[in-house]
């Protein structure tokens, strides 16, 4: 590998790691860690699978999740 393409790929590490980190400390989030835990446990952030893994259990996860999962995101309202 040379040069510029190890940057290239060290940079591209770094903005994912930084995509990443923002997923998991968003508003579903934040306000869905205890869900997250009971429910969607080893599912990645920042691939939908949380979310759409939130969603599945819509029925059983907590006020403050569905009310996140209703108000942010590309699943506003789906949960109803």
């Amino acid at each position: 590998m040379n040069y510029v393409n190890a940057i290239t790929v060290g940079a591209l590490i770094i903005v994912a790691s930084v995509a990443s980190a923002a997923a998991q400390t968003g508003p579903v989030a934040t306000a869905c860690k205890t869900d997250i835990s009971k429910f969607c446990v080893g599912k990645s952030h920042g691939r939908g699978e949380v979310r759409h893994c939130l969603q599945s259990h819509y029925a059983k996860v907590s006020a403050a999740c569905k009310h996140a999962l209703d108000t942010t995101g590309g699943g506003r309202g789906m949960g109803r």
